[in-house]
C-alpha cells in the first residue's frame, strides 16, 4: 500500500541546495549517508491540474504550503532566503516564489482549501 509520495529538485549544485534546505529553510530531514539528505513533511498531498495545450502534459511541480505566509516569509528572510516575488492572491490561495541553490525556484503558498481532518 502507498504511504507517502516522494519529491525531487534536480540541482546543478546539490550539496549546496540540501545545505540550503535544512540550514535556512529548517526542513527535518535526515542524512541517509554520503550526505544524501532526505526531508521528512508531517503531511503531503498531490494534485492533478488540467492544462490547455496538450504539450505541456507531464509536467511536475513542487510547492510548499504553511498556514500563515506572511509569517513564513518574515521567518525565512531573517534566514537570508531570497524571495523572487511579493505574496499574491492566486484564487486558491496566497503565493509567492523563493530561489534555492543550484538553479531552483520554489513556490510556497498559504492555500484557501481546508482538507477533511486539518488544523485549518
Amino acid at each position: 500500500m502507498i504511504r507517502g509520495i516522494h519529491g525531487l529538485f534536480y540541482s546543478t549544485d546539490p550539496e549546496a541546495t540540501r545545505a540550503f534546505f535544512r540550514d535556512q529553510v529548517k526542513l527535518p530531514g535526515t542524512d541517509i549517508g554520503d550526505g544524501w539528505m532526505i526531508f521528512d513533511f508531517k503531511e503531503g498531498d498531490l494534485g492533478v491540474h488540467p492544462v490547455d495545450d496538450p504539450k505541456d502534459a507531464g509536467q511536475h511541480d513542487i510547492s510548499f504550503y504553511c498556514d500563515d505566509i506572511h509569517g513564513t516569509v518574515a521567518d525565512l528572510k531573517s534566514r537570508g532566503v531570497e524571495f523572487t516575488r511579493e505574496v499574491e492572491d492566486h484564487g486558491y490561495g496566497l503565493v509567492t516564489y523563493f530561489k534555492a541553490p543550484g538553479g531552483i525556484t520554489v513556490q510556497l503558498y498559504e492555500p484557501r482549501y481546508v482538507k477533511p481532518g486539518s488544523k485549518a
